[in-house]
């Protein structure tokens, strides 16, 4: 099992829980470790006879007709629905259980003039949706104002504190973005106030829901519509759809928005399917031209400005610059920015947002550089099928980050914890395939005094007493739950091609696949019978660069971070399949083609070479 150990900074980092060792272990083993080479999941065959009439119904490439087949999208008409999202597909908005009352005192609100309040969360979904919500009541004339609770405060959900703000606020209505559905206790307590709530949120409902005014959710047992997926901006966006059918307007004044429900949709890694997946396509070409201040003056700060973002931009570039502001300070401060129409305000808090993102990014290095430390002396990777680290005031706001970095790096289930002054800690868990992080920690549950999440996530309040039984409890768990299979991670190989097959046709084909994200993964090519043209390389910060050479093509390629694979190929023993991205690649004007490679492996395995 691993090892708690306590960091303090005060006093340095001692084993305060256990200090148990099998035995030592070198520090520059894991301060240089490297999650596992992963094990390649080769694609299946497909009906052939299906393939084929995609190819010949659709002009597309057959490893791009196979690739359709294996994702379901077996016909001509069911391939053309995927590969050309449309936003007349969206489902009718009153299919959601309590749509209509909850349309019906948004009016009433908006006819009266009663104040209404959009309780947000403080991460990007929670900031968008909020931000939405407000900008339309406002646009409706509404008296519209927002509350985000501030996350090392108050922490996740609707608080009593914040409920009572908004009564001396003079509230009447309290709409929630992002949070709500478990919130009982404080949704009595603000209608005790004489506060009405509509509950607007995507989490699951526990097993009682608030006796809340409307409660729209479509994860609920009785929701009634067919889409499970949004994310909490997708459900405050359905909730103005309906408003504006009420009012006897079709949704084209909506459109506009849809640059803030993608922002927030990509961002909580809500699968990019169904609805999702219309509401990103057109809400990245929102994006690209956004008249939203905020937003603009946020792309100007980065590489995006003038141009539609990929999904990937978005979840790594822009979202994390709003993230920021939530994990470090006070998320309100997100909002103001998505909110103001003045570009001289937008353009102080895109700057104001960017420092803080820096302070972020240099605050997870540390974090991360401490946790990988006390694994010095604690970690044994044959023994371990889980990690739990705990540490004296590291800032929860980045404790999520470090989990996820870990997990990267070792593929195990993680959790870290941390310890206030009065001995309460706060846990950002996260999981590997196949291993139910929520239900793990069920079984833990006597240890802990709250929790919540899902399968890959979730967060955990324990008391500093406790961790040590948690910890073993957990990690019995993980150990009775985990096969040594899932402690490799698996690279699924979507198509396998030669290199002659690799053009723009291609290319273009596997890109109408867009918008990527959970669910629907950009695709991977496994590229046999290549050898390096000149001898590979390392350039910038340990990124592989090399030219691959077969059927008389070449490709320019790059692997990001795969330095050590330099050291692991044996360029002297036959061909390699590399496993990689497509993507264009523009320098000094020229556009070309290049793979992001992931992975590399000598032909000798006998895998297929095509399909």
């Amino acid at each position: 099992m691993v090892v708690t150990v306590i960091a303090d900074r005060r006093h340095g980092t001692e084993p305060g829980l256990s200090s148990a060792r099998s035995h030592s272990i070198s520090p520059d083993r894991i301060l240089n470790s490297r999650a596992p080479r992963p094990r390649w999941s080769w694609p299946p065959t497909v009906d052939a006879v299906a393939a084929d009439l995609l190819t010949a119904a659709l002009g597309v490439p057959r490893p791009v007709a196979n690739l359709l087949v294996r994702r379901g999208y077996d016909t001509p008409e069911r391939a053309e629905r995927f590969l050309q999202p449309n936003l007349d597909a969206l489902i009718d908005p009153f299919r959601m259980r309590d749509m209509e009352i909850a349309v019906a005192r948004v009016e009433q609100a908006i006819a009266a003039g009663e104040p209404i309040a959009v309780y947000g969360d403080y991460d990007v979904d929670g900031i968008t949706a909020t931000a939405l919500l407000v900008r339309y009541l406002r646009w409706r004339g509404a008296n519209a104002s927002y509350y985000i609770p501030h996350r090392l405060e108050e922490g996740y959900g609707v608080s009593l504190e914040g409920m009572r703000a908004l009564v001396e606020r003079g509230v009447k209505l309290v709409v929630t973005c992002d949070c709500g559905v478990t919130a009982v206790e404080e949704v009595r307590a603000a209608r005790e106030a004489g506060m009405d709530v509509i509950v607007s949120d995507h989490h699951e409902p526990g097993p009682e829901l608030p006796a809340a005014v409307a409660i729209l959710n479509p994860k609920r047992v009785d929701s009634g519509y067919p889409d499970l997926n949004l994310a909490a901006v997708g459900v405050a966006f359905k909730l103005c759809e309906a408003l504006e059918r009420s009012a006897g307007r079709n949704r084209d004044k909506l459109w506009f928005a849809l640059d803030l429900v993608a922002l927030g949709t990509v961002a909580d890694l809500v699968p990019v399917t169904g609805e999702n997946r219309a509401l990103i396509h057109y809400g990245l070409d929102v994006l690209g031209r956004t008249r939203n201040p905020g937003l603009k003056a946020l792309l100007e700060r980065t590489e995006l400005a003038g141009q539609r973002p990929s999904s990937w931009q978005v979840g790594f570039v822009l979202a994390p610059r709003i993230n920021a502001i939530g994990r470090m300070d006070a998320a309100e401060r997100g909002v103001a920015l998505l909110l103001t129409d003045e570009p001289d305000e937008a353009n102080s808090i895109a700057d104001e947002l960017e420092r803080i993102n820096t302070t972020r990014q240099e605050t997870d290095r540390q974090l991360l550089d401490e946790a990988l430390k006390i694994l010095d002396e604690s970690y044994d990777p044959e023994r371990d099928r889980a990690i739990v680290l705990a540490g004296d005031e590291w800032h929860p706001g980045v404790i999520g980050i470090v989990a996820s970095r870990i997990v990267e790096r070792f593929h195990r289930p993680t959790i870290v914890i941390s310890i206030d002054r009065d001995g309460t800690g706060r846990g950002s868990a996260r999981s590997v395939a196949g291993f139910h992080l929520l239900n793990a920690l069920r079984e833990c549950e006597q240890h802990l005094d709250a929790y919540g999440g899902h399968r890959h996530a979730a967060g955990l309040a324990i008391r500093r007493e406790s961790i040590s039984r948690f910890r073993d409890a957990f990690l019995g768990v993980a150990r009775d739950q985990i096969a040594p299979e899932q402690l490799v991670p698996s690279l699924t190989i979507d198509a396998a091609v030669r290199l002659e097959e690799v053009d723009a046709r291609l290319y273009l084909a596997l890109a109408r696949f867009g918008p990527f994200g959970p669910g629907n993964p950009e695709p991977v090519l496994a590229i046999g019978g290549v050898a390096p043209r000149g001898y590979p390389r390392i350039v910038g910060d340990n990124h592989l660069k090399m030219i691959v050479a077969g059927d008389g093509r070449t490709l320019d390629t790059i692997g990001f971070n795969l330095g050590h694979l330099l050291e692991e190929m044996d360029l002297n023993r036959g061909t390699l399949t590399i496993a990689c991205r497509l993507r264009e690649n523009d320098f000094q004007g020229r556009s070309t083609l290049q793979g992001r490679v992931i992975d590399v492996q000598p032909d000798t395995a006998g895998e297929p070479a095509h399909g």
